[in-house]
């Protein structure tokens, strides 16, 4: 079975006022201080009202559920010794100046990409799972590539920017392609190739480094995974490790396609990104367009048949019928997005709205 590891990035958050706090600095800290796991699992991003934490690789999706709870919580633990608690929102509901971190790569991307960078207070879900190989994960990107924007439908928990409503489900994903390496991407068929564009996207001094390759699904420069970046950070942990199974069901869905000679969807990256820009606008209140036909269709029948392609996947791992059922509620209940314009709709302000969503994020049992 392939283990998955996910990324949680999470915003850091006035306790009192909801305001983004730019108090990362202190909370890694304080994490350090305690030493253990702690000191290791939590990192800085690029904002100073960003915190970021990681889960070991795992094969069971009970045991990540546990995971992202403990650390969401000893994330809040460390931000109340600044007064801040953290929210699992992918934009700033509130108006706010973001803080950029000191350092010479944060210096050099915001001289390079100017108001991109500042713009980029976004906080995202990424997942990776276990390949074989090189060879391998380009399979598995070639192949999952019509899939991955119903990933960021589902995660879809930022509906409001600098005070407003976005009219997007994920404005996010929309703030993050500003990025000149972000999104889509080609087929690439063979290692080769995949490094070769890596290469020459480096070459052309746009990009400091390999580690600005912001395709929504690469190779791990650092581990031997497939890292899955389309979708926002995830408002309740039930909707990150449903995320993450539906992402080890791709990856496998994939390889074992590959391994049976079945050819990559030809797909180009021109139409993925307009399926890509209607999942971001229209999140789960539809419509979406079919990741096979790429026409516009029903939420139901997108998930439909995400849900019949990895099927054979899901059954051997033991997560479809969880599967099933956490689609069905979140077609049926909405997600983060809906979540949040639901509290505003309620009354309360983009500052309550934050704070509620704060409690959101840490009351997983």
């Amino acid at each position: 079975m392939r283990t998955v590891g996910v990324e949680e990035e999470l915003m850091l958050v006035n306790a009192r006022t909801g305001e983004p706090f730019a108090v990362s600095s202190a909370v890694l800290a304080s994490a350090a201080l305690r030493g253990g796991e702690a000191g290791e699992v939590f990192e800085k991003e690029l904002h100073q009202e960003q915190l970021e934490f990681s889960t070991q690789p795992l094969t069971d999706m009970g045991e990540m559920r546990k995971e992202i709870v403990r650390w969401r919580g000893e994330a809040l633990r460390y931000a109340r010794e600044s007064d801040a608690v953290v929210a699992a929102l992918a934009t700033s509901p509130v108006p706010v100046e973001p803080s950029r971190h000191r350092g010479e790569r944060y210096r050099w991307m915001a001289e390079q990409f100017a108001l991109t960078t500042k713009e980029q207070l976004t906080c995202g879900c990424h997942v990776h799972v276990a390949v074989d190989s090189d060879e391998e994960g380009v399979a598995v990107l070639d192949r999952i590539r019509p899939w991955l924007y119903l990933l960021n439908a589902l995660s879809a928990n930022s509906p409001f920017w600098q005070g407003e409503d976005s009219g997007y489900s994920s404005y996010r994903s929309r703030v993050w392609n500003r990025w000149p390496s972000a999104g889509p991407y080609e087929l690439f068929g063979t290692p080769d190739v995949y490094h070769q564009q890596v290469e020459a996207m480096v070459e052309t001094g746009v990009l400091r480094d390999s580690g600005m390759i912001y395709f929504d699904a690469r190779l791990s420069a650092n581990y031997p995974t497939v890292e899955i970046r389309v979708a926002d950070v995830c408002l309740e942990p039930d909707t990150t490790v449903l995320i993450a199974t539906l992402a080890r069901g791709l990856v496998e869905t994939a390889a074992r396609a590959w391994r049976d000679g079945e050819p990559p969807a030809p797909v180009s990256a021109g139409l993925l990104r307009l399926a890509s820009w209607r999942a971001a606008r229209s999140g789960l209140r539809g419509p979406l367009l079919h990741p096979v036909t790429l026409e516009e269709t029903s939420v139901e029948t997108a998930y439909e048949a995400l849900l019949d392609h990895v099927e054979e996947a899901l059954a051997d791992t033991g997560d479809l019928d969880a599967a099933r059922k956490g689609i069905a509620a979140h077609l049926a209940h909405g997600g983060g997005a809906d979540r949040q314009r639901a509290l505003r709709d309620e009354g309360l302000d983009l500052h309550e709205v934050v704070k509620a969503c704060a409690r959101i994020t840490t009351a997983a049992e």
